[in-house]
């Protein structure tokens, strides 16, 4: 069962964990040194937005969401390639989907794989080569309890898909031309949001799990069988994004969707990490609003995280590690009303990182796509 929405709850703090290692501060001037610019990225009809983003070095990137919202009604599958030089809509028409592509994973500078939410009774696989996006065959294509959420390659060219089947949240991995589906994860009414590699062997999960009358946050690991993480527990608390630099060094971000209120109110930013025996919260250096990704450095360290200030809309807000501590660093002023990243990644062989998301919190028009890249 999917349930994260894109508005949260009040401000309050996230339930059940210990103080954190190094608080979140005001960026200092070293961290002004190199700032983020708006990147235009034209052609999708509104209301649009950018879910997820994936780099294979400078001269190319991709970007996906939807583009055509109306309402609460899903609009039509958007991906958007970069040339080095500018961001283009590719033709998506000939696929047989409406629906929203939910990530994106390049494969070196020829392909790339994509997924999306289900459209009808159909959740697609999409892999790009060079010329066009075209479907893909995989065991349980079609079915009606069949979700496909978040997808990433590992350098063995292998293919890791987190989403659903049977009625348990599971891994879909491609080994060389062959598909199948892993076993379940121990967890009932599980849903996955995120999937990351740490090693080619060990893959983790992001999402949330049933708790009382809401959720909590949950990780996992697969290294040949699942390790679950002790729940991050909050009210109705998400994990969208993670980075796992060692089985004792996770981080993991998301959003506390709080209880009671208006709909559509907004939440609580979600920054935990995880120490190999335990959770601690970290204050994100704000209070209302979201956090959505984490992009490590060349290194393998987490090194920023997207996220969305309810209380200062202006520009765009990311958190970038600063010594043992994250920093508050803000986006470029004036280039979107206000701004929304739903997710950062680096760009291989660079210092340099992108993000993506829309121009307002809502995804109504004239909301349109919308990134940002970072070159130190």
């Amino acid at each position: 069962m999917r349930r994260r929405r894109f508005v949260a709850g009040t401000a309050g703090a996230v339930a059940g964990l210990a103080l954190g290692p190094g608080p979140v501060r005001a960026s200092a001037p070293a961290l002004r040194a190199a700032q983020w610019q708006a990147v235009p990225a034209p052609g999708s009809t509104p209301a649009a937005q950018l879910r997820r983003i994936s780099a294979a070095g400078p001269q190319l990137a991709w970007a996906v969401g939807e583009e055509g919202r109306a309402g609460p009604s899903q609009g039509r599958a958007l991906a958007m390639h970069w040339n080095g030089s500018a961001w283009s809509k590719s033709d998506l028409t000939h696929l047989n989907y409406t629906g929203r592509l939910s990530d994106v994973a390049c494969v070196g500078s020829a392909a790339a794989w994509s997924v999306g939410l289900p459209a009808g009774e159909a959740s697609p696989l999409l892999r790009w080569e060079g010329a066009t996006w075209r479907e893909v065959t995989f065991p349980g294509r079609g079915e009606a309890d069949v979700g496909l959420e978040s997808v990433a390659v590992g350098g063995d060219g292998r293919v890791w898909i987190c989403g659903r089947r049977g009625g348990a949240a599971r891994l879909l991995r491609r080994e060389g031309d062959q598909w199948r589906w892993l076993a379940p994860l121990p967890v009932a009414s599980a849903s996955l949001y995120r999937v990351v590699l740490r090693t080619p062997n060990e893959v983790w999960v992001g999402g949330d799990q049933a708790s009382g009358g809401g959720w909590s946050g949950l990780v996992a690991r697969w290294d040949g069988a699942w390790t679950v993480l002790p729940p991050i527990t909050g009210a109705r608390l998400s994990i969208s994004g993670l980075h796992a630099a060692a089985t004792d060094d996770v981080w993991a971000v998301g959003t506390e969707a709080g209880v009671g209120g208006p709909p559509g109110r907004p939440g609580n930013p979600v920054l935990v990490h995880w120490n190999g025996a335990a959770w601690s919260q970290v204050q994100p250096g704000f209070s209302v609003g979201s956090l959505t990704g984490i992009a490590a450095d060349a290194q393998g360290r987490a090194a920023w995280i997207s996220g969305w200030n309810y209380q200062d809309q202006s520009r765009s807000t990311y958190l970038r590690r600063d010594g043992q501590g994250w920093a508050v660093v803000r986006g470029p002023a004036g280039t979107a009303t206000a701004p929304y990243l739903s997710d950062v990644t680096p760009v291989p062989g660079t210092a340099g990182f992108w993000s993506a998301g829309m121009t307002s919190p809502t995804p109504a028009p004239p909301t349109a796509a919308y990134s940002e890249r970072f070159d130190a």
